[in-house]
Parts: structure tokens; sequence; C-alpha cells
């Protein structure tokens, strides 16, 4: 068998030479070098060696199932939304289509003053107010397939420019049909009520006008619409006929308001919670 001779060759060790001056000498220290000159590098630990940056494990959670999940949901959601939108647009426009369905209307025909006294104490401690107002009105049903069903009206009279209050009446409940118009005559207003000092200051300069007191008469209610065999649901509307010109009557002789350029429009007034629109 042949015996080949390593590549690397052996390291060398060298014995450290004798101490000076007779000086016992200790057990020989050796040192190992390599043969390619070089030092061993030492084993040893070092605390004050950089460790290397190793980035910290991140747990990653899987939600992806739950995400998508829930956008599906919103999804559908918002698109069968719009769908029932879009089915009761196109309802509702068959309906005005077939039917064209109009606003009832108001008239007010005439509206007489009986009674318009405002007095005060000698005192000016207390102002009495004293009214009594009788008209006419008039509700006109446009319509060829809608019926009206209202319920009893509630009036009140108060002036245009502050609001203050002249009267109040009611009207009784009754049905507009088809193409229909219904008059009512003999409308009573009344009030016998005492008055602050500011409410009477808002209202003298109202008495003294030359071209008469500024007026605006108010009606509540709440109506049923019927078209064919469908009914609605009840739906307040209040009726504002403005634009009204009394005068104070002199003697016993009532004074007739100038009612010719008088408009009366109706409004819807829903009410939500303790917000009536």
């Amino acid at each position: 068998m042949s015996v080949f001779p390593s590549s690397k060759p052996a390291a060398t060790t060298t014995a450290a030479p004798p101490p000076a001056n007779g000086a016992t000498a200790g057990p020989p220290a050796a040192t190992t070098t390599a043969t390619n000159g070089g030092a061993t590098k030492s084993n040893l630990y070092n605390p004050t060696s950089r460790q290397p940056y190793r980035q910290p494990y991140n747990r990653r959670h899987h939600h992806r199932p739950r995400r998508n999940y829930c956008c599906c949901c919103c999804f559908w959601t918002i698109l069968i939304i719009l769908i029932l939108a879009l089915l009761v647009a196109i309802a509702g426009s068959i309906l005005y289509v077939l039917y064209r369905p109009h606003r009832p209307s108001f008239t007010l025909a005439s509206l007489r003053i009986h009674r318009l006294n405002l007095t005060t104490t000698a005192d000016s401690t207390s102002s009495h107010l004293s009214t009594l107002f009788n008209l006419t009105l008039s509700s006109k049903n446009p319509n060829s397939h809608l019926t009206f069903t209202y319920d009893p009206f509630t009036l009140s009279c108060v002036t245009s420019n502050n609001d203050v209050f002249i009267g109040n009446g009611t009207l009784p409940a009754f049905i507009s049909n088809r193409k229909n118009e219904t008059t009512f005559k003999g409308v009573v207003i009344t009030t016998s009520s005492d008055l602050d000092a500011d409410t009477v200051n808002n209202l003298r300069p109202d008495l003294k006008k030359k071209n008469g007191i500024p007026l605006k008469i108010e009606m509540d209610t709440k109506v049923t619409v019927k078209m064919d065999g469908l009914k609605s649901k009840k739906v307040g509307i209040r009726v504002t006929c403005d634009d009204i010109k009394g005068t104070v009557p002199k003697g016993k002789s009532p004074s007739v308001a100038n009612v010719s350029g008088s408009k009366c429009k109706v409004d819807l007034r829903i009410k939500i919670w303790k917000w009536t629109f």
C-alpha cells in the first residue's frame, strides 16, 4: 500500500529560549503557528461584537375569507336597494303617466270682518282683542282618478307681518270626489283674548294702516288619497291663503276684505318625531 504525504505541511513547534542570568526556567511555552504564516483565530465569545440583524417573525393573521364575506354582503345589499329604488321610480313614472295626479286647490272667495276691536285699559296695564270674521272657502279636485278624504280643518288667522294671532275656527271633514268642487259659506273665525305689551305694539301699527291690515289664513288637516283600489295613509297638509287686505269696520256694518290678490298654497306637513316639516 502506498502512503502519500499530506498536502498540508505540519505545524512547527519552537521552544522558548532559556532565561537569562541563570533564572529557573519554567515549562516551555509552545506557540503554534500555521505553516502559511497566519495566526490562528481565537474561538472565544466576544460580548462586545455586534450580532447580525434578524428580522422579527411576524405571524400573519388570515382574515381574507371573513373580509370577502362582508364585502359580498355589502355589495348585494346596496345592489338590492338600488334595484328596489329603480322599481319604485319606474312604478311612480307609470302611475304619473297613466293618472296625471295634481294637488287639490283651495280658493278664498270672500272675507267679511264683523268685529276687530283692540281695547286698552286707562292705566295701559292690559289690552283685549275681540274679532269676528266670516269667510267663504272652496276646494276643488282637478283629478279624474283620485279622491281626497279630508279630516276636520283647524283654521287660524294671523297678521302677515308679525304673525300676531287674530282668531281661529274650524272646518268640517268632507270628501272631495273626482272633478268636484266643494264650497263652504259662513265659516267663522273669532277670538276674545288678552294681549301682552309686545303683541299690542306689533298689532297697533297694522290697525292704523290706510290700505288695510295684511292678513294670512292657515288651515291644517290630514288627507287620504284614494286611487281606484289603492288607498294611501293619512298625510298632513297646510293650506296658506296670503295677500289679504282687511279694514277695521266702522259702525255695525261689516267691512269687506280685499281678497282679489289672495292665493292659497297647499304644502305637505311631514312629521318626524318632534319636528314637523
